[in-house]
Order: structure tokens, then C-alpha cells, then sequence
């Protein structure tokens, strides 16, 4: 794969985003970044996908790092870069489709975030996560800290801010950070298996839950909201097609209406 900015690809319901700089150990640029969010808002106006995959390309690399996050060049341009990256992270979380992170490498600082900011990650073992913010003097964005706690839960959040080593895979997956920790032979049909069973469920209603879930997370509980959502799906026609396909004891073939 030819190096450069992040590459979109739309094939029917599923939305490839594929980080491709493997030689600077696909850290992100000012270009990236905005390419980045370009792609995302691409995404949500194409209302056939129904979910997104974020990959990185790690061809020719030593050992494989899936992103070392905010390429350090930028702050010497612009000090406040840490405020513009918190933007495509949040972007992420509030996709319209649900998200699978298929994390082949190892990941560092604001990549991680992205990683937090996917619904689903599908990791490869063997590989290591670092949050190097302190070390440089960084107090890290709000919505970052936020999704740490929440996904990682405080004590391991802790650790990873204070003391800013390397943490194994492994030791993460005890904690519930990945839905699928996999030797390298296991990671593609691992994706693959998750991204079917997302296209198998109703649309509207998974992004709507989706929606739902990540307000309660963020602590934004909206009652009234959560109550016309649900009504919203009582009355939808997948909601006809999903109860019929029970009764008759087959697939559903639900078309997000």
C-alpha cells in the first residue's frame, strides 16, 4: 500500500479507515488529522454503512506499531495541537455506525485514544500500549481522561498516566479493554466474525442504542430522549420484520426503517 493520508474505503455496509505510514510508525500529521475527520463525516452521510473499521497498514515495519499517536513535529508548530487532536477522537465516539478497532501493533499518547473511542477493538497479542503525556509535561484533554476512566477504570488509568510505561496486551485484556485478544493466525477472521454478526442486527436501532449508551457513558442521561428513541423503534418497520423473522424462526432481513 502506497504510504500517505489515512484511506477510505466503502464497500456496502462496511467503511474501511486505513492509517498508512508505516514508516513513521503511522503517526498522525495536521493533514491526518483533517483528512481524518473528512472521512468521518463521508461516513455518516452514507447511510448504507453500518459499520466502520479502523485499521493501520504495518507493512515493512521491525516490529508492528499500529499508531504512535500525535506526530511530536506538530507541537513545535503549534502548542495548542493537543486541543485540535481531541476533535477526531470525539468524531470517532460519535459515529454514526458502530466501530471495530483491529489493532495489529502496538499503540502509543492520542492513538490510544483512538483505540478507546471504538466500540469494539479486536487486538493481536504480543503487542504494547503506552501513555507517554506525563513524561512530556502534558495534562491530557478531558474527553481523553474520560474515556480512559471509563473504558480502562481508574486504577488502571492511573497507572497508565503516572508512570507511562509499556503495558502488555494481555494485561489489558483482564480489565475488558478488547472484545477479542488473538494470535496474528486468529485476528482477521476475529474482525471479519464481529463485522457479520453488527450487519446482522437492525440499523436503526444499533446506531440509536449506540447513540444512548455513549451519552449515558459520557454522562449526558437524557430521559426524554432515551423514551423517544425507544418509541421511534417500536413503530419501525424492523421492528415488524425483526418479530416476524422470530416467529417464523429465520434470519431477519431488516432494511433500517
Amino acid at each position: 500500500m502506497t504510504e500517505g493520508s489515512p484511506l477510505l474505503d466503502i464497500v456496502g455496509s462496511v467503511a474501511t479507515l486505513t492509517l498508512r505510514r508505516p514508516s513513521l510508525r503511522n503517526s498522525l500529521t495536521d493533514d491526518d488529522l483533517n483528512t481524518l475527520l473528512a472521512h468521518f463525516d463521508t461516513i455518516n452521510h452514507h447511510t448504507a454503512v453500518q459499520v466502520a473499521v479502523l485499521r493501520s497498514d504495518t507493512s515493512g515495519q521491525k516490529e508492528a506499531v499500529f499508531s504512535a499517536g500525535y506526530n511530536v513535529g506538530g507541537f513545535d508548530k503549534d502548542p495548542m495541537a493537543p486541543l485540535f487532536f481531541e476533535k477526531i477522537p470525539v468524531a470517532l465516539e460519535q459515529l454514526r455506525p458502530v466501530t471495530i478497532c483491529a489493532l495489529n501493533g502496538s499503540v502509543y499518547g492520542g492513538a490510544t485514544d483512538l483505540v478507546l473511542a471504538c466500540d469494539f477493538t479486536v487486538a493481536q497479542r504480543g503487542y504494547t500500549w503506552r501513555m507517554p503525556a506525563a513524561s512530556l509535561g502534558l495534562h491530557y484533554y478531558p474527553s481523553g481522561l474520560r474515556r480512559y476512566v471509563s473504558r480502562l477504570g481508574l486504577p488502571m488509568s492511573k497507572r497508565a498516566f503516572f508512570l507511562g510505561q509499556s503495558m502488555p496486551y494481555e494485561e489489558l485484556g483482564k480489565h475488558g479493554v478488547f472484545e477479542a485478544l488473538v494470535e496474528a493466525d486468529a485476528f482477521e477472521g476475529t474482525v471479519q466474525n464481529l463485522i457479520d454478526i453488527l450487519n446482522n442486527m437492525a440499523p436503526l436501532a444499533l446506531a440509536q442504542t449506540k447513540k444512548s449508551l455513549n451519552e449515558i457513558a459520557a454522562g449526558l442521561y437524557n430521559e426524554p430522549a432515551l423514551k423517544e428513541r425507544s418509541r421511534e423503534s417500536v413503530h419501525s418497520q424492523d421492528f415488524v420484520e425483526g418479530r416476524a423473522a422470530f416467529a417464523e424462526r429465520r434470519a431477519p432481513k431488516f432494511t433500517g426503517n
